[in-house]
């Protein structure tokens, strides 16, 4: 089944699933994984505001943005950063600090591997970027 998308909204669904989950133990690696994801959605929803667009299914490739992860996501806007994206946007790209340690391999990790400071981090984060879209 192909599902629509709706990046603004599911940025808000993962930061609230997220949150929901950052006190439970033994959770703080799920909530963490999923700050990640809202993070991405948002990303993703300011580079529609930007003007930019997923590539038909039938031409995706590695390199389209719409389908890379942080931090590769990252990296691979920096180089559009000067002429295709908004400031607001720029600014999360810009940031070498912005998700680091975040990676999708984390999902297959023990939890103890997902350090606290960086849930508390990638929360914080995930929330200004989540509040950022449409700005």
């Amino acid at each position: 089944m192909a599902y629509s998308i709706d990046l603004r909204n599911a940025a808000h669904r993962h930061l609230n699933a997220a949150n929901a989950l950052f006190d439970k133990a033994p959770h703080e690696a799920v909530s963490g994984y999923l700050y990640g994801i809202a993070a991405e959605c948002a990303i993703k929803a300011m580079m529609q505001q930007a003007g930019m667009q997923p590539l038909d299914r039938s031409k995706r490739r590695k390199d389209d943005p719409f389908f890379a992860h942080f931090p590769d996501l990252r990296i691979m806007l920096e180089a559009q950063a000067q002429t295709r994206l908004g400031g607001t946007l720029r600014r999360f790209i810009a940031d070498p600090n912005f998700m680091s340690q975040w990676d999708t391999t984390m999902r297959y990790a023990p939890g103890s591997e997902v350090h606290s400071k960086w849930v508390e981090k990638w929360r914080e984060q995930a929330r200004q970027v989540v509040s950022s879209i449409d700005t």
